[in-house]
């Protein structure tokens, strides 16, 4: 029996927004997994870094459920403001900033071995998503606690990013610096 008009609707409105804006943060995850495989095998290990940096096998799980939550997080955001309207160009704008800024820093620091602009890319980065969040905030709480633990986990790797800059200095420089 074909569908009518209004389940179509339905599908439409709801889940497919939902599942789309949800996965769509996974699309640079997926990308920076291709770009870390063999610098995490071959030039990670040669770096000084601190004794606290959590094991290589929790940054994908992590990443994966941070992914998740700020996916989710827009689509919340997108629906309360009705789609992509005027009211949501600041606050679908800085997440898809701070998206973007996101899915940059692993060519830097991993496919480049540029840790000290990745450590300013993320410091942007940061930012950026406290931006984020303060934009969120009046529109969903909800929305704005789902980025939490993904700006708890970027003060993390903030840190660490810092540790490794200052406890390799002499890391991606050439002889001529």
């Amino acid at each position: 029996m074909p569908r009518r008009p209004t389940e179509v609707n339905t599908v439409m409105d709801g889940w497919l927004p939902m599942i789309g804006m949800t996965a769509l943060p996974h699309l640079g995850g997926l990308y920076g997994g291709f770009t870390t495989r063999k610098a995490v095998k071959t030039w990670y290990p040669t770096l000084k870094k601190p004794s606290w940096r959590p094991p290589n096998a929790v940054f994908p799980v992590a990443w994966t459920c941070l992914y998740t939550g700020m996916g989710y997080g827009s689509y919340v955001i997108w629906k309360e403001l009705g789609g992509f309207s005027e009211k949501a160009l600041i606050p679908m704008g800085l997440y898809g900033l701070q998206l973007m800024l996101n899915w940059a820093w692993t060519p830097i620091f991993f496919g480049a071995h540029k840790i000290k602009w990745a450590l300013v890319e993320i410091v942007l980065l940061t930012g950026t998503v406290g931006a984020t969040m303060w934009s969120w905030y009046p529109i969903s709480k909800t929305a704005t606690l789902l980025l939490a633990p993904y700006m708890s986990w970027l003060c993390l790797a903030t840190a660490l990013n810092y540790c490794i800059w200052r406890d390799n200095p002499d890391e991606g420089k050439t002889k001529e610096e």
